[in-house]
């Protein structure tokens, strides 16, 4: 009878926070992830807790492991440990994905990654491999992300190329602005313009632009020659030369075109067009048309001195 009384007693009881699992102090109820750990604590102090299996063997290897790990990074190891570890367990660098690259090689952008095949995504530095690319001539921006748990992606904006700068032996690859890019090597940049002497490289862009707008003689071009840092020559295709004044290139580019339409100037045996002078146009012939015209001078005169000792005679 006394335990049914107990049992209906139990059953009678108030429902409240402690019937319920759940560990108040007054009217605070402590958050659910503290509650297990305090019933843990509880049973400990009154002498009721039980260790579970293999306790001593998990502390003992935290402890073990915890010593290497402080042991490493005392003498500098830890990075290469945590390389080691990482990289074995599913995180090595296996797939690579390189965007935007035109002219920059992906072997040498392999190269700056610096990877060895075990290399870490985890303790992989994406900040010192981005400065590493930059380095690289073509690249103007570069962006390294690591997706988890494999795979690197290297995003590449490269600089643009202008124009092919000689100076002096050296043939350089140039952007607007004048900067260098690289060395020229042949290839498809071949079909770029060719910026001749000190200050091309730098006043190109503007020039070259002028002369674009007028087609007739801008497909003709085969190169600027800056003259003195102050004026510039055009060589066209057929060899000839155009001496442009320092002011109204323009000007003097739509009178030669002009000249060429009423006369055909550039299709003749000419070396070059002076156009410095406002009031005359100097025409320089070849070599081949001067000895020509000295040949024909010769005959013309020795013609005319026969003519006149017949006449003489006669």
């Amino acid at each position: 009878m006394s335990a049914l009384s107990a049992e209906y007693g139990r059953m009678q009881a108030p429902a409240g926070p402690e019937r319920r699992g759940v560990l108040s102090v007054g009217r605070f109820v402590l958050p659910r992830l503290l509650r297990r750990p305090v019933r843990v604590l509880g049973r400990l102090g009154q002498g009721e807790f039980t260790a579970p299996p293999f306790a001593a063997t998990i502390l003992s290897g935290l402890l073990i492991g915890s010593s290497l790990v402080y042991g490493a990074s005392l003498g500098g190891q830890l990075p290469g440990t945590v390389q080691a570890i990482t990289a074995r367990t599913g995180f090595a660098v296996d797939q690579l994905h390189v965007t935007g690259h035109r002219e920059t090689s992906e072997i040498d952008i392999i190269d700056r990654l610096e990877l060895d095949g075990w290399t870490s995504l985890v303790g992989f530095d994406a900040s010192a491999a981005r400065e590493r690319i930059a380095q690289l001539p073509w690249v103007s921006a570069v962006a390294v992300r690591k997706v988890y748990p494999d795979s690197l992606e290297v995003k590449i904006e490269e600089r643009k190329p202008f124009a092919i700068w000689q100076h002096g032996n050296a043939l350089s690859v140039v952007e607007e602005n004048g900067n260098v890019i690289t060395e020229f090597s042949g290839g498809r940049l071949a079909s770029l313009p060719l910026l001749v002497g000190l200050g091309a490289a730098r006043d190109g862009v503007a020039f070259v632009n002028k002369v674009r707008a007028f087609p007739e003689i801008a497909s003709r071009v085969k190169g600027y020659i800056r003259v003195a840092e102050r004026r510039w020559d055009l060589r066209l295709d057929n060899g000839i030369t155009v001496r442009l004044p320092e002011h109204d290139e323009d000007k003097a580019i739509a009178d030669l075109i002009a000249l060429d339409r009423d006369n055909g100037l550039l299709s003749r045996d000419i070396a070059a067009v002076d156009l410095r002078f406002p009031d005359r146009m100097v025409v320089q012939l070849t070599q081949g048309a001067v000895e020509r015209r000295e040949a024909s001078l010769k005959l013309q005169s020795k013609t005319s001195k026969t003519k006149a000792k017949a006449e003489k005679r006669i």
